[in-house]
């Protein structure tokens, strides 16, 4: 569309238009399908162990075992509250 010339404008508006109407339904589509991302809550293992209901032994146990991941932050232990339901749904 560099050398536009009047005769040309009418069928340009007819192509913006036709665009601009895509891209109206593209982003609809985005709002539609949009999930946002829930932020990572972890809890200690003193918080995991009574949300469970378990000793803190335990706990050890099913970390090693990989029924339940854990994740060190420095010199500290934490579960993902999410990875923490995960593991109660699948043993059901």
């Amino acid at each position: 569309m560099e050398n536009l010339r009047l005769e040309d404008l009418p069928k340009a508006a007819e192509l913006i238009l036709e665009k601009l109407t895509v891209i109206e339904h593209e982003i609809k589509d985005i709002k539609g399908n949009f999930q946002p991302k829930e932020p990572v809550k972890l809890l200690t293992r003193e918080e995991t162990a009574r949300y469970l209901k378990i000793s803190l032994s335990a706990l050890w146990h099913w970390s090693k075992k990989g029924i339940l991941p854990s994740y060190g932050i420095g010199n500290r232990v934490y579960y993902k509250r999410s990875e923490i339901e995960k593991a109660l749904i699948r043993l059901k």
